[in-house]
């Protein structure tokens, strides 16, 4: 059973400047665990069949000015079924007015009403993106997070391989470090994967005969980056006599994490191989991959085409 995570509405209130207009209970209390939200039109009209109490209801321009067609008494009947059935809360958009009945349902049924200046369209894609990240599926796994040319290279392999060492020597060549031995992954997307270090390491990096070196406060602030997308997977390895390791680039090898597929390498690390440099390489290889051109297959053409069998 897959394991949910959830997220304070105060940091919610935080993050999107809202407004609260009633709370039911301290804002730090109350706990958002569904990262998909509805506009309660269908709701207001009488339609609750496939109503979820655990999203967030938006309050647009066109559900206001429906209720505001619609009497006194009809209005307040239409709010009370809404809020009866305790969504998770509800947030006006454009800085509309809250009618009073609003205001009164809220309050007996405990769902809390909160308000944006924001335009309904950019507060939802906002609010939409800000869930996806928080309440995203997770998990850690024990390697480095670099960021080189704008690539997010995830290093993995066993203990004392070189991960944090080859960590360090890129920063010195002006990248930056996400997370030394622990990182924390989210699936943000169908495509998309963002890497984390947990905050009671972030910055740090462990290095086996010196210590805990702190890479902001000796490299500086660009040294440095708090998330990062994983756009590649780097295993490194102690070289092995005798294996046969990819030599052009054509084996187009994948990663399963958390369901999302990810390229990845097999790096053998050796006495006198400069990893930093092979690195570099890698993330501009994978990159002008994503741009459309293979550097491997466009070879292997020629080749073919030398020898007559293209």
């Amino acid at each position: 059973m897959q394991e949910t995570y959830s997220i304070s509405l105060a940091a919610l209130i935080k993050e999107l400047s809202l407004e609260p207009i009633c709370l039911p209970d301290e804002a730090e209390r109350i706990m958002i665990t569904n990262t998909e939200i509805d506009r309660p039109g269908l709701a207001l009209a009488g339609f609750f069949e496939m109503f979820e109490t655990s999203r967030i209801q938006i309050v647009g321009m066109a559900e206001h000015r429906y209720l505001e067609l619609c009497d006194e008494q009809e209005r307040a009947a239409k709010l009370e079924n809404l809020f009866r059935l305790k969504p998770a809360a509800v947030i006006l958009t454009t800085s509309l007015s809250a009618f009073a009945h609003m205001k009164e349902w809220a309050a007996k049924y405990g769902v809390p009403l909160l308000v944006t200046k924001e335009k309904t369209s950019s507060f939802m894609a906002t609010l939409i993106a800000y869930l996806n990240l928080q309440l995203a599926p997770r998990i850690t796994r024990h390697g480095v997070l670099v960021e080189v040319y704008g690539e997010g290279l995830l290093l993995l392999g066993d203990s004392g391989v070189g991960k944090s060492e080859t960590a360090i020597e890129l920063v010195k060549r002006g990248h930056r470090l996400i997370a030394d031995d622990a990182v924390e992954i989210k699936r943000v997307s169908a495509k998309t994967l963002v890497g984390s270090a947990p905050p009671i390491i972030r910055h740090y990096v462990e290095l086996r005969g010196i210590g805990i070196v702190d890479v902001r406060r000796i490299f500086g602030m660009g040294a440095v980056k708090d998330t990062q997308s994983i756009d590649l997977v780097i295993n490194l390895e102690p070289w092995i006599q005798g294996k046969m390791y990819d030599r052009l680039g054509l084996d187009n090898e994948t990663m399963d994490i958390l369901g999302n597929r990810v390229p990845s390498i097999t790096i053998p690390v050796k006495p006198g191989r400069n990893l930093a440099i092979i690195l570099e390489i890698a993330a501009m290889n994978n990159r002008q991959k994503k741009m459309g051109y293979n550097t491997a297959e466009e070879f292997n053409r020629k080749l073919m085409g030398q020898m007559g069998l293209e």
